[in-house]
């Protein structure tokens, strides 16, 4: 696995996808195997994404799948910036509420770093001690866009290389 994959500067995400909406091969087969990161309609998980910089890191979570898992990383190669198809009608992530003027919606973009040879489970990860209040395992939460400590970083590249 690469070195560049644990900076101490960065700051760590996790990104929900169904894999039937867009997987990590679309990701792998996007141009420059870049893409922008839209559709998000939770204000935390936007805030979240205001947050993000340049080389942050993420994990790509394939949700609602079997199993679910996290499939990869990936790291944000743009800030936040006005999601766009809030804006277009013919969008089904278009909001009537959002207005251009003053965007209620933002996205960032993002580029696959690494797809995993075998992807961790949310099984497996729960049965790690050290991710134990990791936002992914608490129960009830939903978010599509969550913080990862670096320390759950650090496990998770651990288990991935195994």
């Amino acid at each position: 696995m690469r070195g560049q994959l644990l900076s101490d500067a960065s700051h760590y995400w996790l990104l929900k996808s169904e894999p039937s909406a867009f997987s990590i091969g679309d990701l792998a087969q996007a141009s420059g195997q870049t893409t922008g990161w839209d559709g998000v309609r939770n204000y935390q998980a936007r805030n979240y994404m205001r947050q993000m910089k340049v080389g942050d890191q993420i994990l790509f979570y394939h949700s609602n799948a079997d199993p679910p898992a996290i499939a990869g990383i990936a790291e944000v190669v743009r800030e936040a910036y006005p999601d766009h198809t809030a804006f277009d009608k013919k969008d089904k992530h278009f909001d009537p509420k959002s207005n251009p003027a003053k965007p209620t919606w933002d996205m960032v973009d993002i580029k696959l770093l690494l797809k995993f040879s075998h992807a961790l489970s949310l099984d497996k990860l729960r049965k790690q001690p050290g991710l134990k209040r990791m936002e992914l395992l608490r129960r009830g939460s939903r978010l599509s866009v969550q913080p990862v400590r670096p320390q759950e970083w650090r496990i998770i590249l651990a288990l991935a290389r195994k």
